[in-house]
């Protein structure tokens, strides 16, 4: 079966996708939202790759080194062993800044005996369009394109540069790299030179790591996803990507195709309090800080995506001229999502903004300014909390009166009134516990559906929704209420397919949905953690553990009927959420633990 069996190697500025069988197919430099100079992903025939290919009855084997980004993929044949060790450099500066240039280094390995291999580079510039050219330099290989823009890559190897572009067997005798660089580089690469720059980024990440804290449950798991969503932050602003790809496809041969490497308000910031979580607080304060330079006016409204450089406006266009991923049209870069209304991001930034400064009080900077953000935020959602909008799946058709985004907006009010109370601001307290109760009421009164014994997807439908499971984490109702238990009943019953949710089985825009989205999932198991059935969502955890590609890693989607993952990939959303469930299950064991000790 066909999978998004990739791995996925990043420094905070840019990201590829490598396959099982050590092929780059993605890459876009120089950072995450450029044109693709490898884009095979999305066009097996013209999109680009660069494809190691062992001559012989070869058994790969790829891993990621000791709780690194480095990927080490692993060819054997009898005596003829050797590997490819993938990674974009990151590591510490002298004056305390990273070095994370837009480059990528593939250190070739030589373990044993005679291995032949062929190196097929095929870089195709600015996603593919027109022919990209290549010229044997000195020291380089340059490859160029002049249909859109003039663009240019530069590959630097050990190898001989003839045989690289005329696919020729090379036979390994010796360590060897291939350095793919934006930039020209000052100084000629070495082997010796690319074999430091493989320690200094292993040191990086395992000194990462090290601050993350050891679990009891599930640890591999959470030092994985946090891996996974560390690369999917952009360093330069603070900003978190939804997912490192365009237009992979919700379901093989449909237009659910949406361009994920932008930064939502919502995904960004569910992240962000993830890996606070975590004690990465310098990712959260880079992040509040980005946001900051968003809201410049107390009253402006926020989108609710940016680009990863802070752009409000991210034209979505069709690539007509690529096939799309197996076939699935169209590919689109920018989004139009930018455009919507989507009340609920006020309540998730709030949430954020609550849980740094109850967090990192005596270490947050710009505390003025969080305070006029919150204000800001009780203003704008005082003023349209009871106006509909297109919700936190976005649809394209008609407003609606969301329940997830009623309760978002009472986060929003709950939140601010906690952070006043923080800082000692009471002057406005009365008439923000008065709104947050109004909209409290409200929601209860127009979201619960006595027939199904739920809250339901909007204001007098009868269609569950997968996000209703959110109320109880963000705290607008308790676990053991019954109104919610028997909510998560409901969606147990309504919208769980072989343990895997649909977000919701309504018609949308584009008709039935069809696979379950991943962090659905999550949200089901926490729910049903959360309501006393320990065993069940366990049982849940760990099978959907196993949906996941060889390396654990997740995408946006996955098929109800043969458990292929799809959509965009790695999905930020799906491996925060996993996080979430893992942590939970880790303290329960801990907490049994303690319980035990006492008798």
């Amino acid at each position: 079966m066909d999978n998004l069996n990739y791995g996925i190697i990043g420094n905070c500025r840019s990201a590829a996708l490598i396959s099982k069988e050590g092929s780059i197919d993605w890459c876009c430099l120089p950072q995450f939202d450029s044109t693709s100079v490898f884009a095979k992903l999305l066009d097996e025939q013209i999109g680009g790759s660069f494809e190691i290919i062992p001559k012989g009855n070869y058994e790969i084997h790829q891993e990621y080194y000791n709780r690194t980004a480095i990927l080490v993929t692993r060819y054997s044949e009898g005596e003829n062993v050797f590997e490819v060790h993938d990674f974009m450099p990151r590591h510490h500066k002298m004056n305390g800044k990273y070095m994370a240039p837009p480059e990528i280094i593939r250190y070739i390995k030589y373990v044993s005996g005679s291995p032949k291999v062929c190196f097929k580079y095929d870089p195709k510039l600015e996603y593919a369009v027109g022919k990209t050219k290549h010229y044997i330099k000195e020291d380089f290989i340059a490859s160029l394109t002049h249909e859109n823009k003039y663009d240019t890559l530069f590959l630097y190897t050990s190898f001989e540069k003839n045989s690289i572009l005329e696919q020729k067997d090379v036979t390994l005798e010796e360590d060897g790299y291939f350095l793919i660089c934006y930039n020209e580089k000052i100084f000629k690469p070495t082997t010796q030179k690319i074999a430091l720059e493989l320690e200094r980024t292993k040191v990086y990440w395992l000194d990462w790591v090290d601050k993350t804290p050891t679990y009891k449950k599930f640890n591999e798991q959470i030092i994985r996803s946090a891996i996974t969503l560390k690369m999917l932050t952009y360093d330069k602003t603070g900003a978190v990507l939804a997912a490192a790809t365009t237009s992979l496809p919700e379901t093989i041969g449909e237009v659910r195709n949406w361009d994920y490497r932008f930064c939502w308000i919502r995904d960004a910031s569910m992240v962000i309090k993830v890996v606070s979580e975590l004690g990465h607080k310098n990712s959260a304060k880079r992040f509040l800080q980005f946001i900051i330079d968003l809201m410049p006016d107390k009253d402006e409204k926020l989108q609710i995506m940016y680009g990863i450089n802070k752009e409000k406006k991210l034209t979505e266009i069709s690539l007509d001229h690529l096939d799309g991923y197996k076939g699935s049209k169209p590919v689109r870069v920018g989004n139009a999502a930018y455009m919507q209304k989507q009340n609920d991001i006020y309540g998730i930034l709030m949430d954020v903004i609550y849980e740094q400064l109850n967090s990192f009080s005596n270490d947050i900077e710009n505390v003025e300014e969080l305070w006029n953000i919150t204000k800001g935020i009780v203003w704008i959602v005082g003023k349209h909390w009871q106006e509909p909008d297109k919700g936190i799946w976005e649809f394209r058709g008609e407003d609606k009166h969301f329940t997830f985004s009623k309760v978002l907006c009472w986060v929003a009010i709950d939140r601010a009134i906690k952070v006043a109370k923080m800082f000692g601001k009471t002057r406005k307290l009365e008439r923000w516990i008065a709104l947050e109760q109004e909209i409290k009421d409200d929601i209860h009164k127009n979201a619960w559906n006595s027939d199904i014994n739920a809250f339901v997807q909007s204001y007098g439908s009868r269609h569950l929704d997968a996000s209703i499971l959110l109320m109880e984490p963000y705290g607008f109702i308790h676990a053991r209420d019954p109104k919610y238990v028997s909510t998560v009943q409901a969606i147990d019953e309504g919208l769980s397919n072989d343990g895997l949710l649909y977000r919701y089985k309504n018609e949308d825009d584009f008709g039935l949905p069809s696979s379950s989205f991943t962090i659905c999932t999550f949200w089901f198991i926490n729910a049903l953690f959360k309501i006393g059935e320990e065993e069940k969502a366990l049982e849940h955890f760990e099978r959907l553990l196993s949906y996941s590609n060889h390396l654990g890693l997740f995408s946006e989607d996955i098929d109800f009927k043969t458990k292929r993952l799809l959509g965009n990939f790695p999905q930020a959303y799906s491996h925060l959420a996993l996080i979430e469930c893992a942590i939970n299950f880790s303290n329960k064991q801990k907490d049994d633990e303690i319980l035990e000790s006492i008798g």
